[in-house]
């Protein structure tokens, strides 16, 4: 057995399915020795798309994804993808090939230090140098990777390491490290105190972030939630813990959340932050919005309480057990009256907006594709407008609503839905994008195609880069810089190149019958949707 053998290996233990990747000359090794595992490859067609295609499967498998991909460039082409999984806390293993060890340091072709590149947004990394080391890396890796708070974890492995004899591979079963050791069950004392409080107050509220989503306490909130009568709102990252219509559930805060939901929060007498990490995104004002009022912050990562704000009763613990433990203890809180407050707060305060006559309208077409898709299935909404309308007018069911909160990331949809619909065949997976977005990942259709994987793509077309148009709209008073899309591809082209079914959605008149066509075909699919260029979010 030589170190790629051993790498495989490694994965299979961990009950590995797919690697997303990219080939090349210091990865070679172990793509040779994949072929005679059960492990299947995935080809993307650049290397960041290989890490969102990992995001992906993670994410609605609450697993792990694995990318791997070439030395120098392949590697630095990864690195915005591992920084969006940092940013949202998704478990990711990272393998990086690299150049032979003995060379490292002296600018051979294609070395890239991708270890010190990535340090501040990888949870761990690692620069494997003795190829008898490879069982023990792998095994703390899937561990870091995929407790306490969660995130990617980097191998680097040079291409000598890969083609050396180990001398006797032993998969370690346990892991235990001096340095890392994550709290996950909650103090009681603190929970009793957030107990006591609860008994007090008229107005709590409970602000659900990813780290709900990530430690899977969907269950355990909502059942928290109805006991005790308590509201909940989110962040971008917690929209689908709770159902967009389940009567508790008062939608998304931020710049760009429901009015209802802020004014919740500015009116609570507590709040509860749970897995969320009070960033600017969802609390732009934290001192203003924080101010005379019990602040509970519940966070895995002790690192996150008290990093923006200071909490009257920090709650350091993994979600799903601090829940559990809620619910061990019998208490009341008084909350009807401030629940019928803020349904009247959701009748007065619904954004009515404006028509667009001539072309689709993005927040009713949200609506009625999130109405017409299946139960439990998954819609994966990229960044820039189309984010926003998603994270508005998206109705959540039983499934999953994913998006590059922390990081942003123009592109992550079509290949992070590509990862979904590989690990969960039988789920709807809808990606969702801009004009903009679109054209940084449309290459993937290429993988779609090659591996049979029949997520579906839709495209709201505007011919601008939208989001910053609109910032551009009121900061410049419409002095417009760099984001018109003019020569971009006709979709319909792009579709027939891909032999991919094509639907152009162009009024509402044709919206019903259009989109009953286009979630009916069981295959890959191409959608292009044309909205009004000046509409705002």
């Amino acid at each position: 057995m030589i170190g790629a053998d051993a790498m495989v290996k490694c994965l299979e233990k961990e009950g590995v399915k797919v690697v997303f990747g990219y080939p090349g000359v210091a990865i070679c090794p172990f793509y040779n020795s994949i072929l005679d595992s059960e492990i299947e490859s995935v080809l993307v067609r650049t290397e960041q798309n290989a890490a969102h295609a990992a995001s992906g499967l993670a994410r609605v498998t609450d697993g792990i994804g694995v990318c791997a991909v070439t030395s120098g460039p392949g590697a630095t082409n990864l690195i915005t993808g591992i920084a969006t999984a940092f940013a949202d806390s998704i478990p990711m293993i990272c393998i990086t090939g690299q150049v032979n060890s003995e060379l490292l340091g002296s600018d051979v072709f294609q070395e890239a230090d991708i270890t010190g590149a990535v340090e501040s947004f990888v949870k761990y990394s690692y620069l494997v140098k003795d190829v008898n080391d490879i069982p023990r890396i792998f095994k703390e890796a899937f561990y870091i990777a995929t407790t306490g708070r969660k995130g990617p974890v980097l191998i680097d492995v040079p291409i000598d390491v890969q083609n050396a004899k180990i001398s006797n591979f032993e998969y370690p079963e346990e892991i235990s490290l001096r340095t890392y050791k994550p709290t996950v069950k909650g103090h009681s004392q603190q929970i009793k105190r957030v107990i006591k409080e609860l008994q007090k107050v008229k107005r709590p509220i409970i602000c659900v972030g990813g780290g709900v989503a990530l430690s899977q306490a969907d269950k355990e909130l909502i059942e928290f939630a109805e006991h005790h009568r308590i509201p909940v709102v989110s962040t971008m990252m917690g929209i689908g813990i709770m159902p967009t219509k389940h009567p508790l559930y008062f939608g998304m805060v931020g710049n760009n959340g429901k009015p209802y939901a802020n004014r919740a929060m500015n009116e609570a007498d507590l709040i509860i932050m749970a897995g969320a990490r009070v960033a600017d995104r969802a609390i732009s004002q934290p001192d203003l919005i924080f101010d005379n009022k019990v602040l509970v912050h519940m966070d895995v990562d002790p690192a996150e309480i008290g990093k923006n704000v200071g909490p009257t009763i920090p709650l350091v613990g993994d979600a799903k057990h601090i829940f559990k433990d809620f619910e061990e203890h019998d208490f009341y809180c008084d909350s009807d009256a401030w629940v019928e407050t803020l349904n009247g707060y959701r009748k007065e305060m619904e954004p009515k907006r404006p028509d667009h006559p001539g072309f689709v309208d993005p927040a009713k077409f949200i609506t009625r594709l999130s109405e017409k898709m299946e139960d439990d299935a998954i819609y994966v909404a990229d960044v820039g407008q189309n984010q926003i309308w998603s994270c508005a007018y998206h109705v959540v069911k039983n499934g999953r609503f994913l998006t590059s909160g922390g990081m942003g990331t123009m592109g992550y949809s079509i290949p992070a839905a590509m990862g979904a619909k590989y690990a969960l065949k039988d789920k709807q997976v809808i990606a969702v994008c801009g004009d903009g977005s679109f054209q940084m990942s449309m290459m993937e259709l290429a993988t779609m195609r090659q591996h049979g994987i029949n997520s579906k793509v839709i495209v709201l077309k505007n011919n601008y880069l939208g989001m910053v148009r609109q910032y551009q709209h009121f900061t410049y008073k419409d002095n417009y810089s760099v984001v018109d899309l003019t020569g971009s591809p006709d979709l319909e082209h792009i579709s027939a190149a891909y032999n991919m079914p094509f639907f152009r959605l162009t009024s509402m008149d044709e919206m019903e019958d259009m989109l009953d066509a286009f979630l009916k075909n069981d295959s890959a699919c191409l959608m292009e949707v044309l909205i009004d260029p000046m509409d705002l979010v």
